[in-house]
């Protein structure tokens, strides 16, 4: 794990805008407000009953919230995002699908109001992040269990907390899972302007270690470039300019990659495979070109590279809740040193949720959609 040396000194990021958690304070939502009723209440939630095009199937209800006991949390959300898992498993094409009819979203943060009588770690006011995914977090409120929830402190931004528990985990995993990297190592990756690409691009700055990033060319490239760069990136090209012989030039200035992150497949991947350094590996993680990662046998026999893969569920189910705590408090410290923020996000009203997944669907969106309650 990170240790706090490597968070010292460090070029402190831009301030954030204001959170939502001020908007909450306007509105007297503040902790000193909530009470442990267990009177049942009315709830809303973005529910789907069948797979399929989430404009379809998704639709905004009323649940009944059930009184809270033993080890129950009763939960308001805040905030909570639109990732692309989240409409893989409305589309029904997931590694993790939940029983149907589900509640949408599997990322979000939320607030305690009340908790039962056997609950120990949690009060009332605390913010609270889910441990897993398929639990629903487009909803205004729920009731998890105590072991469902980890405590995330209240001084980082609010979208930085809706944020935390899936893409920057999936970053800080694969930095540091797969090769023993030393800071002046190089990582090579694809979807760099994705959540993961820019939460790997700032880990990586505070490990010290040099980030090639590839994204798709696009008609504002240059803000694209500034935006990446301001973020910690060394180097920024599209995948055109990555299958040019200049590109060769940037390996006299640093190591070849050890390192690659893939979150595209089919030709993009075989690029960042041909840039790997003998023996290093590709792990991917995503497959948003829904086509196959081709790895030639060259280089499979005279490079010894290795393909690999990455799925922060099963992570999880591989590891401790206590290991995954261990891993969100060490990005809280990232967070509180000003070396990791949330991506660009554009904040929705949770009955405008149509407005957020069209906007989550289209290509070359560069804010994430976040739901608020």
């Amino acid at each position: 794990m990170l240790v706090s040396g490597l968070l010292t000194g460090a070029r402190a990021r831009a301030p954030l805008r204001a959170s939502l958690l001020e908007t909450w304070r306007l509105r007297g939502r503040t902790a000193s407000s909530y009470s442990a009723s267990s009177e049942p209440s009315k709830v809303r939630a973005l529910i789907y009953g069948n797979h399929g095009d989430p404009a379809k199937v998704i639709q905004l209800k009323n649940l009944e919230l059930t009184a809270v006991e033993g080890s129950d949390v009763h939960v308001r959300m805040l905030a909570a995002p639109v990732n692309p898992a989240d409409i893989n498993m409305i589309q029904g094409n997931y590694g993790l699908l939940p029983k149907l009819p589900a509640v949408g979203g599997n990322e979000g943060v939320g607030q305690v109001v009340a908790v039962g009588n056997s609950v120990s770690g949690l009060k009332p006011g605390d913010w609270v992040i889910l441990t897993s995914a398929g639990l629903g977090t487009w909803r205004t409120e729920a009731v998890f269990s105590e072991e469902a929830l980890i405590q995330v402190p209240k001084d980082i931004p609010l979208q930085s907390a809706a944020t935390l528990s899936v893409n920057p985990c999936t970053a800080y995993r694969m930095l540091m899972d797969f090769e023993q990297l030393q800071p002046g190592d190089s990582v090579i990756q694809n979807a760099s302007n994705s959540g993961v690409g820019q939460a790997v691009i700032q880990i990586a700055s505070a490990l010290r270690l040099k980030t090639i990033n590839v994204v798709r060319d696009r008609p504002d490239i240059q803000k694209l470039r500034n935006k990446l760069k301001d973020l910690g990136a060394d180097y920024v090209l599209t995948e055109e300019e990555l299958r040019m012989p200049e590109t060769k030039a940037i390996f006299k200035d640093l190591p070849l990659p050890r390192l690659a992150l893939n979150c595209v497949g089919g030709k993009s991947s075989t690029e960042l495979l041909r840039h790997l350094a003998p023996g290093g590996t590709m792990v991917t993680y995503g497959g948003m070109a829904k086509q196959p990662v081709t790895a030639s046998v060259s280089l499979l026999i005279f490079k010894d590279v290795k393909l690999r893969g990455f799925w922060l569920s099963q992570w999880k189910n591989n590891h401790s809740p206590d290991e995954f705590k261990e891993l969100i408090l060490t990005l809280c410290n990232l967070i509180r040193q000003g070396q990791l923020t949330a991506p660009t996000c554009s904040e929705v009203p949770l009955q405008d949720y149509q407005l957020a997944l069209e906007a989550s669907m289209k290509p070359f969106v560069s804010s994430k959609q976040i739901l608020t309650m």
